[in-house]
This record gives structure tokens, C-alpha cells and sequence, in this order.
């Protein structure tokens, strides 16, 4: 964990593997319905953010990559600087999402930041809404942060080690 580093837990788990490092200005937030699971030797990137997402082992997370509630990175997968893992999404083991894409869909098809009509086909049926917040599609924001303003985890959250002899962190 580096400097400015944030593990949160906010009704859900957050594990952190062996020989993983989340840097500087990252976040990792697990969440009620979406643990944060971060395999071994996984970097997570300065600005990312790992969010109610599943990280297998050997994934790259580069700076202000972005994975929603629901997403997985399998084994070895390659976020590039700025790539988003859409909600309930599945990037498959190995494959690299470039700089600036977004993947969508189990498994993921890439699209680049240009391709948002068709990307709209695929992610509309993902249900970001019901997913992140519990809310169908249209609900009003000031509904959504008045609900969300209830469930948020209480402070005091803690951090414990799982195993005194392993690196792997447990936030509770």
C-alpha cells in the first residue's frame, strides 16, 4: 500500500493477495453485494480504482483504470492506462484492454471510446443502475445519493491480516 492509498469496505469485503501493491491515489472498495478480491502479484496502478470488482492473480492494473461492481480481470489480463471493465463484465484471462477502451459483456468485447453507440447495446443490458446502486434504470439522482447516504459504511472500518505469515489483507 502506498501513499494515499484507500482500502474500503463499505458493507463488503476487501482482500488483498499475496506480493500485490496498490499505489499511490488508488482505491480498492469492496461492497455489500461486491467483494474487492485482488489475487498475488497484482499491481494496481496510482488513481485506479478497483470497485466491488474481482482481480485474479497476475493482472496489471495501469494508472486510472477503472473495474465496476460485478467485473472480473482474469488471470494475467492487462488494463491499460485509463480502461474502464465495465459492470458484470469478464476481461478473459491474458487479454490486454488498451489505453482509453472499455470492455463490456462475458466475455468482454473491447470498443474504443469512439464506438459508444454500439458499446450502449451491450452495457445498457448490464445494469450499471441496478448493480452499483440497487435502483432500476431512470430512478432520480437525488433518490439514488439519499439511498446511497444511508447504506455507507460506518466509520471504524478495520484492516486485519489473515495469516501473520502471509501479506494478504482482509478489510471488514
Amino acid at each position: 500500500m502506498l501513499h494515499g492509498a484507500v482500502l474500503t469496505a463499505e458493507n463488503g469485503e476487501v482482500r488483498l493477495g499475496e506480493n500485490s501493491v496498490v499505489m499511490e491515489n488508488a482505491l480498492v472498495r469492496g461492497r455489500a453485494d461486491h467483494p474487492a478480491l485482488i489475487g498475488d502479484a497484482v499491481l494496481v496502478g496510482p488513481h485506479a480504482h478497483v470497485n466491488g470488482a474481482t482481480v485474479e492473480d497476475e493482472v496489471f492494473i495501469a494508472t486510472g483504470a477503472a473495474l465496476f461492481p460485478g467485473s472480473v480481470a482474469d488471470a494475467g489480463a492487462e488494463l491499460r492506462i485509463n480502461s474502464v471493465l465495465q459492470v458484470n463484465s469478464r476481461l478473459e484471462p491474458g487479454a490486454v484492454l488498451p489505453i482509453g477502451w472499455i470492455a463490456v459483456g462475458d466475455p468482454a468485447e473491447l470498443f474504443s471510446p469512439d464506438r459508444h453507440e454500439e458499446l450502449w447495446q451491450i452495457q445498457r443490458d448490464l445494469d450499471f443502475p441496478g448493480t452499483v446502486y440497487g435502483v432500476p434504470r431512470g430512478t432520480p439522482m437525488r433518490d439514488i445519493m439519499a439511498r446511497r447516504r444511508r447504506t455507507t459504511a460506518p466509520t471504524g472500518t478495520t484492516v486485519s491480516y489473515l495469516r501473520p505469515s502471509s501479506r494478504q489483507v482482509v478489510v471488514r
